[in-house]
């Protein structure tokens, strides 16, 4: 089953969100509004805002509140992508070319800024204090990992606790928020919103863990930028790290840098393809998503609660 048909009954909800997303990002600056809708226009699968969504039918579901958490919560990771791209020196993103390599570093940078704080003005429409105090953590949350994400390009001594920690800051904690602030949104009981963010804690870790194991093993085509480009650029993943437990597949890890040649990479990733690493990857991953189905069993029985389920288990199961 393809990823859009778990959640089809929300169609008109996410049309929604499409529409708020490309009216939110409009500027008097045309350069804001072109690089704003260039990182837009560039796709993505709309996660966050689908959770928020799915997280609102537990409570009182009113789209008019909703669309304001989940077009805030896409912003945010819309403007860390931005952010990120660099940080890491991306010149493409989903086969499309980078706000930075398009137009430049300051570009790049303020573009980031402006749409995140276009996301903290749609959230003051929600006049709940526990939601901004759980956004505001979690942005910080997400800022230290950024800074610790360039503190370990190209540290090989890092461990899986350093690596755990940092897809945590950089991916688990948005997608918990996610469900959690679209929860509090709609009125849940605490017991019930505290679930739903384990449950995208654990889904969080379990998709970025795939995620990186797909840039070892999909085609430059398949991921839109060449494979093993997380390696090149220093962050160093799970498949890496446990291919690292063999001391001649550590030695070439060492060698890595962001100038060597595509074909040198390309044979220190059939290296870790041929270790254990992609298999080890494979089994955290599913540990964390056995964690997240288990907690969605606690929550009260409705169509979303099927729809968290389906998608949990495609993105923790994902070819590419």
């Amino acid at each position: 089953m393809k990823l859009k048909m778990m959640y089809s009954f929300l169609n008109s909800d996410i049309n929604i969100i499409e529409k708020n997303l490309e009216a939110t990002i409009q500027a008097d600056s045309i350069l804001l509004k072109e690089a704003s809708l260039h990182t837009l226009k560039a796709g993505g699968k709309r996660i966050r805002p689908i959770f928020v969504l799915l997280a609102g039918k537990f409570g009182n579901y009113d789209i008019n509140v909703m669309k304001n958490v989940a077009v805030a919560l896409e912003l945010i990771h819309m403007a860390s992508l931005v952010h990120d791209d660099v940080i890491d020196d991306a010149d493409l993103r989903r086969g499309q070319p980078t706000v930075k390599a398009k137009w430049d570093n300051k570009t790049a940078m303020y573009t980031g800024d402006f749409i995140f704080a276009l996301a903290l003005e749609l959230m003051t429409e929600i006049e709940k204090p526990m939601a901004h105090k759980i956004l505001a953590n979690t942005i910080v949350e997400v800022t230290v990992g950024e800074i610790q994400q360039i503190k370990d390009k190209y540290r090989t001594n890092q461990n899986l606790r350093d690596y755990l920690r940092r897809i945590k800051r950089k991916t688990a904690l948005l997608i918990a928020a996610s469900c959690q602030l679209g929860a509090i949104a709609a009125g849940v009981e605490e017991s019930v919103h505290r679930r739903l963010y384990k449950f995208g804690y654990y889904v969080g870790m379990s998709f970025q863990i795939i995620d990186d194991v797909l840039d070892f093993t999909s085609t430059e085509e398949e991921l839109g930028k060449p494979a093993g480009s997380d390696l090149l650029q220093g962050n160093i993943t799970a498949p890496a790290l446990y291919a690292m437990e063999k001391e001649s597949i550590r030695l070439e890890i060492e060698k890595v840098h962001e100038h060597m040649e595509q074909q040198e990479i390309e044979s220190i990733i059939m290296l870790i393809k041929q270790s254990r690493a992609i298999e080890k990857s494979i089994a955290l991953s599913d540990r964390y998503l056995e964690k997240a189905l288990a907690v969605l069993e606690e929550l009260p029985a409705n169509r979303a609660k099927k729809s968290l389920r389906d998608i949990a288990k495609f993105i923790g199961k994902r070819k590419f």
